[in-house]
C-alpha cells in the first residue's frame, strides 16, 4: 500500500503490486482479532439471557425475569448486568492509547502479539469464574486484547493492502468481526441446554481464535512501512518485495521512506493531531466512531437474545432469532467487501442511513403501538419484528460496520497515524460502553422510543455524510492531502498551515 503523506506538493502515483498469497494469509491470520472483538460482542448478549449464568451471578435479575407481572422492557435492567457487557470496552479504551505507543515503538505484529495474550488470560479467567469479580475482570482483560487488536489490525491490513483493493483488504477485519458474532449466536443456541455449565462452555469457547492468533501472529510478518518507521529499512525494502509479489518497488519504497522521515520528525504525534491540517482526519475518524455506536447496532448485536425475548419469543426461538441476524450480518459485510472499491464510501454510507433510518422508524411504531408493558407481540409481529432488524443489520452491515474502520485507517499521514486511529478506537470503545452500560437503563425508561432515539441520530449521520464526508475511493493514502482534503469545499480552510510550510521550504531553499 502506498505509505501515507510523503509530500505536500503533488499527488502520486499509485503503485504497482500484485495481491499475493502471503499477502491473504496475513490478512486472515490478522484479522481474527476482528472475530475475537466480535465473539465478545455476541456472546455476553447470549450469555446474560441463560438462567444458570443469572442465578449464578445475577439472582435479583432472574427473580425479576419469571415475574409474568413484570414490566417487558425492564426486566433485564441491572447495572451490574450491564456492566458486564460494558467493562470489555472501558478496559479497551485505555488500552488503545497503550497500544497506540507500542504499535509505533515495537510494531503491528508485536501490539498484536500483546493483544492475543490478554485475550487468552481474559477467556481463561471468564470461564473458569466463581464470582462476578474474577468474571468481570476477565471481562477487563479480553477489553485489553481488544484495545490493542482494534488498534493494530486495522492498521496493519491497511499498510498491506495494494491500494486499489484497500478498502476490500481492511473489510476484512469488519467480516471477522461478523463470523465472530455469527460463531457466538449459533455457539448459545446449543449451550442455553446444557446446564448448568452451558455458559461456561459460551465464554471459554474465545479460546480458541485467541490461540489461532497467538500461533499465527508469530508466522505473519511486520508492515514495510512499520519496519521502515523503526530504521529497519533493508528489512522492510525485503518485505515490501515479497509482499507485492514484483521486483520494480522502488516508488512505493521510497514514498514510505520520505513519509518515515517526515514521521521522524514529529516528537508527539498526539500534539501534532491538534494542527489545523491535522483536524479533518481526526474529526471524521472520532464522528465516524460515535456514529458507528449510536446507529443502535451493538444495542441489538449485544442484546438480541434479551431483545427478541421482550417482543415475544421464548429462549431458543430469542437465540435463533439472533444466529438469523448473525447470518445476516456475515452475507451483507461481503456485499461492502464487493462493492466498497467500485460504488465508494459515500454511496454505501449514505443508502445505509436510509434503509436503517426506515427500519428503526418501523421497528419503534410497531413496539409503540402493540407492545404493552405486559403482555407481548403475536406471533406474525415478531417475525415483523425479526425481518425489520434483518434489513436494518443488512444496512449496517455493508456500510457504517466495516467502514467506520476503514475510513480512519487510510486517512491519517504516518506521522500521526498510529495516534489518529488510537483517537478512533479509543472514541469506538468509549461509545460502545456508553451504550452497552445504558441500553438496557434507556429500554426500561424509553421503551419503544428507543428506536425513534436511535433513528434521529442516523438522520444526524446522514446529513453529515452528504455534506461533510469526502470521498477516498481509489486514493493513494500518500495523496489524500492534494486529492481529498484541500478539494473539499469545508475541510480545505484547515489545510492552510500545509501550504504555508510549503511555502516557508520553497523560500529557505
Amino acid at each position: 500500500m502506498p505509505a501515507v503523506i510523503t509530500t505536500h506538493g503533488g499527488p502520486t502515483p499509485e503503485h504497482d503490486g500484485k495481491i499475493t498469497f502471503y499477502v491473504i494469509l496475513c490478512v486472515i491470520i490478522s484479522a481474527f482479532g476482528g472475530l475475537l472483538f466480535g465473539y465478545d460482542i455476541g456472546i455476553s448478549g447470549g450469555v446474560t439471557s441463560m438462567d444458570d449464568f443469572l442465578i449464578k451471578f445475577f439472582p435479583a435479575v432472574y427473580q425479576k425475569k419469571k415475574h409474568a407481572h413484570e414490566d417487558n422492557y425492564c426486566k433485564y435492567d441491572n447495572e451490574y448486568l450491564q456492566l458486564f457487557t460494558s467493562s470489555l470496552y472501558i478496559a479497551a479504551l485505555v488500552a488503545s492509547f497503550a497500544a497506540s505507543k507500542v504499535c509505533s515503538k515495537l510494531g503491528r505484529r508485536t501490539t498484536l502479539q500483546i493483544g492475543s495474550f490478554f485475550f487468552v488470560a481474559g477467556v481463561v479467567l471468564q470461564a473458569g469464574g466463581v464470582n462476578l469479580a474474577m468474571v468481570v475482570l476477565g471481562r477487563i482483560i479480553l477489553g485489553c486484547g481488544v484495545g490493542f487488536g482494534n488498534q493494530a489490525v486495522p492498521l496493519f491490513l491497511s499498510e498491506l493492502a495494494p491500494a486499489k483493493i484497500r478498502g476490500a483488504l481492511n473489510i476484512c477485519f469488519q467480516l471477522f468481526i461478523t463470523i465472530g458474532i455469527l460463531i457466538a449466536g449459533i455457539i448459545n443456541y446449543f449451550t442455553s441446554n446444557i446446564h448448568p455449565h452451558g455458559w461456561r462452555i459460551s465464554l471459554g469457547l474465545a479460546g480458541v481464535p485467541a490461540v489461532i492468533l497467538l500461533v499465527g501472529s508469530f508466522a505473519i510478518c511486520e508492515t514495510p512501512t512499520s519496519l521502515i518507521e523503526r530504521n529497519q529499512v533493508d528489512q522492510g525494502k525485503a518485505t515490501l518485495r515479497r509482499i507485492r509479489g514484483i521486483d520494480n518497488i522502488t516508488a512505493e519504497f521510497d514514498s514510505i521512506v520520505a513519509a518515515s522521515e517526515a514521521a521522524k520528525r514529529v516528537k508527539n504525534p498526539f500534539h501534532e493531531l491538534m494542527r489545523p491540517s491535522s483536524r479533518p482526519p481526526l474529526v471524521i475518524a472520532i464522528v465516524l466512531q460515535v456514529f458507528q455506536q449510536f446507529t443502535g447496532i451493538n444495542a441489538i448485536m449485544f442484546y438480541a437474545p434479551v431483545l427478541f425475548q421482550t417482543v415475544g419469543f421464548g429462549n431458543n426461538a430469542a437465540l435463533l432469532s439472533t444466529v438469523i441476524t448473525g447470518l445476516v450480518n456475515v452475507f451483507s459485510t461481503l456485499v461492502s467487501i464487493y462493492t466498497v472499491d467500485k460504488a465508494g464510501r459515500r454511496v454505501l454510507l449514505l443508502e445505509a442511513c436510509v434503509q436503517m433510518f426506515i427500519t428503526q422508524t418501523v421497528i419503534g411504531v410497531l413496539l409503540l403501538l402493540h407492545l404493552k408493558p405486559a403482555g407481548s407481540l403475536s406471533s406474525t409481529e415478531a417475525i415483523v419484528v425479526v425481518v425489520l432488524v434483518c434489513v436494518y443489520v443488512m444496512g449496517f452491515a455493508w456500510s457504517w460496520g466495516p467502514l467506520g474502520w476503514l475510513i480512519p485507517s487510510e486517512t491519517f499521514p504516518l506521522e500521526t497515524r498510529t495516534a489518529g486511529f488510537a483517537c478512533a478506537v479509543s472514541s469506538n470503545m468509549l461509545c460502545t460502553f456508553i451504550i452497552a452500560q445504558a441500553f438496557l437503563s434507556m429500554m426500561c425508561h424509553m421503551k419503544a422510543g428507543i428506536f425513534f432515539f436511535f433513528a434521529a441520530w442516523i438522520l444526524v449521520m446522514g446529513l453529515f455524510t452528504l455534506f461533510l464526508l469526502p470521498e477516498t475511493k481509489g486514493v493513494p493514502v500518500d495523496s489524500m492531502v492534494e486529492r481529498v482534503w484541500k478539494q473539499h469545499w469545508f475541510w480545505k480552510r484547515y489545510m492552510i498551515d500545509d501550504d504555508e510550510n510549503d511555502n516557508d521550504k520553497v523560500i529557505k531553499g
